[in-house]
C-alpha cells in the first residue's frame, strides 16, 4: 500500500514539472513574440518617419524645381550671365541626383511595408502618391534641363549673329572710313590751288613767264619751276597781302571774282568769288615791282 502511495506521488511530482516547463516555454515564447512585436512596431515606426522625410523633401524638391522655372523666365527674357547659367545647370543637376535617390529610398520602403504585417492600404496609397509625385518632378526637372539647353543653344545662335553683325558693322566702317578718306583726300586735291608772287626778272628766273622785244608775255609754259609757286586751299584762301605799291594779274582769273585794294601802302588781292575765281585754272600769278 506504502509503496502503490509513492508511486503515485512521484507520479503527480513528474505531472506537476512537465507542467511548469510548459508554462515556462509558453511564457518564453510570450515574451518573445512581444519582443518581435516591439521591433516591428519600432520598424514600422521608423519606416513611417522616412516617409514623411521623404514627403518633407518631395515638398522641397517642388519649391525648388518651381524657384529654377521663375529663375529661367526672368534669365531668358532679360539675359543671364555664363556664371547663372552654370548655376542653374548645377542645381538641375543636384534636384535629378536627388530625386533618384528618394525613388530608391521609396522602392526600398515599399519592399519593407509589403513584408511588414504593418502594411496596409493607406501606406500603399502614400506610397503610390509619393510615386507620382518624384515621376511628375522628374519630368518637370528634365523639362527645365531641356530648356536650358535650348536657351542656351539660342544664346549661341544670337552670339554668333552678334559676332557676325559686329564683323559686318566694322566692314561697313571700315569702308566707310576708308570712302571718307578718300573723299577728304580728292575734296583736298580739287580744293588745292598754286599761287606765285614776284617781279618780273625772278618770274622770268623760274621760267613762269617769256617775254621779249615786241613780244607778248607767255605764261607757265612746260618746264617752269614748280617750287616757286606757294601750295595753298581754295576754301581758306581769301586774300593775299602782296607787299607792294604796284601788282598785276597775269593768269586768266575772272575779272569780276576778285579785287586789288591798297591796304597800309601796299596792294592787298581780295577773291570775292572763289568759285569763279578758280573756274579756269587752279594756278595764279602775280607780278609786282
Amino acid at each position: 500500500m506504502r509503496k502503490a502511495f509513492i508511486i503515485c506521488l512521484v507520479a503527480a511530482m513528474a505531472f506537476s514539472s512537465c507542467q511548469n516547463k510548459q508554462k515556462e516555454e509558453e511564457l518564453r515564447q510570450a515574451q518573445a513574440m512581444a519582443e518581435a512585436s516591439r521591433e516591428e512596431l519600432a520598424d514600422a515606426v521608423a519606416d513611417r518617419d522616412q516617409l514623411l522625410n521623404l514627403v518633407n523633401g518631395i515638398t522641397e524638391d517642388m519649391q525648388q524645381i518651381k524657384s529654377l522655372e521663375n529663375i529661367l523666365t526672368v534669365s531668358n527674357s532679360s539675359g543671364e550671365t555664363p556664371q547663372q547659367r552654370n548655376q542653374i545647370r548645377q542645381d538641375i543637376a543636384a534636384i535629378q541626383q536627388t530625386l533618384q535617390e528618394r525613388r530608391q529610398k521609396l522602392e526600398e520602403l515599399e519592399k519593407k511595408l509589403a513584408n511588414s504585417n504593418l502594411s496596409n492600404s493607406s501606406l500603399q496609397k502614400t506610397i503610390t502618391s509619393l510615386r507620382a509625385q518624384i515621376d511628375s518632378q522628374t519630368e518637370e526637372i528634365a523639362s527645365l534641363k531641356s530648356n536650358l539647353d535650348q536657351a542656351k543653344a539660342q544664346i549661341g545662335t544670337l552670339d554668333a549673329a552678334v559676332d557676325s553683325l559686329n564683323t559686318t558693322v566694322n566692314t561697313v566702317v571700315a569702308e566707310r572710313d576708308s570712302t571718307d578718306a578718300a573723299n577728304a583726300q580728292l575734296a583736298n586735291e580739287l580744293n588745292t590751288c598754286y599761287y606765285a608772287i614776284g617781279n618780273k626778272g625772278e618770274l622770268k628766273e623760274n621760267k613762269i613767264i617769256e617775254t621779249g622785244f615786241l613780244r607778248k608775255t607767255k605764261i607757265m609754259k612746260s618746264d617752269f619751276n614748280e617750287k616757286f609757286f606757294t601750295v595753298a586751299d581754295k576754301r581758306t584762301l581769301t586774300s593775299l597781302d602782296l607787299n607792294s605799291d604796284k601788282a598785276e594779274i597775269l593768269t586768266n582769273q575772272p575779272a569780276d571774282s576778285y579785287r586789288i585794294i591798297e591796304a597800309n601802302g601796299h596792294k592787298v588781292l581780295q577773291i570775292t568769288n572763289p568759285a569763279q575765281f578758280w573756274s579756269l585754272t587752279n594756278y595764279l600769278v602775280i607780278k609786282i615791282d
